[in-house]
């Protein structure tokens, strides 16, 4: 249901209907509880509007340029991470296996297709999400649902469960040290080509397709050897990765009070996250979320599921680029397995009439979703690949290019979907369910979901 907010101060330097990071206020907003204490959100809002930003305008740009060439057919977009990032998960061990899944993900997906991979994280940032329902009953008393660790507790307590403005400095914070660490580990070594084998975590092994990723090691290995054998130079960027950080713009205090102005450049920067997206829940056209997004220059993904109207995704697309400029914005459908041969090839006939020059990527996960007999949330990697596959076909069949997949995945051996070559069914569930929110596929989940999106990739694309 959307709401109006209550105003926060606004500077006076902003000219009558001139865009500024405050200006969705004045809309009627989705997926955002108002805050009980309008003066603790307004202290909190100053204080992050001074903190050093989280990444540079140039780093965006990089971005930018390289979404672009995905859109061309010249790139493929890997965007996956955690459904909600927890403050509690803000760690070495999770950090570095998200980081490491995404990694092999990544070189399995350069090394069978061939391509440059742009990497995207769900992290270092994705610290809320948005709820089918505004409240929920537990023990009999009626509460606010848990929208994730940026604006409330998933303490099952009506007071922890109101909107708290602090949690946002605390979201900055862990974000901060997440971006630290993954620097680090980017940047010295951590992705060094010459070990890929430093790479394993043991469950792997009893996958199907340990045999092909073993020797895909190999082969890095030799071709690796081979440039070394020719040349006296050291391949230094062998050792460094780019990963990219994304979140979805939910809480618009957290994104509007980290945007900001940069020198010699124009127009407005988030500098809290290189990529932000719209949910498929708040992308109403007129209400706070596109208002705020028409105003940065950070590349835009569009979440576009059932239900939804095509031309209003057309306004909207135009809304947010204007110009046109190509590596701005991202399309990502999730229809789920019975919609999605009904809704995209109208939509991919659509936007590609009006020559907008998107990416296109699939979110196989949202519309999959389903309760077990025991009402465990879950997803089925049948119903992800099949969707996938689907989505692959529809593009060829339009002379499309289907250039990303997006995925809610983690590195740690979490019990949370069911299916997948070692076959995890509903009764293993609760072995090891994690989530807060939406399952997630796990380690050996998501490299066997890389095998075979490279697969689908090439049944239509390989050069």
């Amino acid at each position: 249901m959307a709401i109006k907010l209550p105003p926060l101060k606004k500077s006076s330097k902003f000219n009558q209907g001139e865009w500024h990071p405050l200006s969705w206020i004045d809309h009627e907003i989705n997926q955002l509880p108002p805050y009980p204490d309008v003066n603790e959100l307004q202290k909190v809002y100053d204080e992050l509007r001074f903190l050093p930003p989280l990444i540079t305008s140039w780093e965006i740009e990089a971005l930018k340029q390289k979404l672009a060439e995905v859109s061309a057919g010249n790139a493929f977009l890997l965007q996956g991470g955690d459904c909600a990032e927890t403050f509690n998960a803000c760690n070495a061990p999770k950090i570095v296996n998200l980081l490491k899944v995404l990694l092999q993900m990544s070189f399995i997906m350069i090394h069978e297709m061939g391509t440059p991979v742009v990497r995207v994280g769900r992290i270092a940032g994705q610290y809320a999400k948005p709820r089918s329902k505004d409240y929920e009953e537990v023990g009999g008393e009626k509460m606010l649902n848990y929208r994730g660790d940026l604006i409330n507790s998933i303490e099952p307590d009506k007071e922890a469960r109101q909107p708290d403005p602090q949690r946002m400095v605390t979201a900055y914070n862990k974000a901060a040290l997440t971006l630290n660490f993954l620097r680090a580990l980017s940047d010295e070594g951590f992705a060094d080509l010459q070990h890929p084998e430093q790479w394993e975590l043991d469950f792997m092994k009893n996958n199907v397709y340990y045999k092909e990723y073993e020797q895909m090691v190999h082969s890095i290995n030799k071709a690796v050897s081979f440039m070394e054998s020719i040349t006296p130079n050291q391949f230094n960027t062998l050792h460094k990765v780019d990963m990219y950080t994304s979140h979805e713009a939910l809480n618009l205090y957290y994104d509007a009070a980290q945007t900001r102005r940069v020198p010699r450049r124009t127009g407005w920067y988030n500098l809290s996250s290189h990529m932000v997206w719209l949910g498929n829940r708040t992308r109403s056209i007129d209400n706070a979320h596109a208002e705020y997004l028409k105003g940065i220059q950070n590349p835009i993904g569009i979440k576009v599921g059932p239900p939804f109207d095509r031309d209003e995704i057309l306004r909207l697309i135009q809304k947010l680029n204007p110009a046109h400029e190509a590596g701005k914005i991202v399309i990502i459908t999730r229809f789920g397995i019975k919609e999605v041969e009904k809704d995209l090839p109208g939509l991919i006939k659509a936007v590609n009439r009006e020559g907008f020059p998107v990416v296109w990527s699939c979110d196989p996960m949202h519309g999959n979703t389903f309760a077990t007999t025991e009402n465990v949330k879950t997803r089925n990697f049948d119903d992800i690949l099949d969707e996938l596959k689907a989505t692959f076909a529809i593009h060829r069949s339009e002379a499309n290019y289907l250039g990303g997949v997006h995925l809610e995945l983690t590195g740690d051996n979490v019990t949370e979907c069911v299916g997948g070559a070692n076959g995890l069914n509903e009764a293993g569930l609760k072995r090891n369910y994690e989530t807060y929110c939406d399952p997630r596929l796990n380690y050996e989940q998501s490299l066997e979901m890389a095998f075979l999106v490279a697969k689908e990739w090439n049944e239509g694309y390989k050069r």
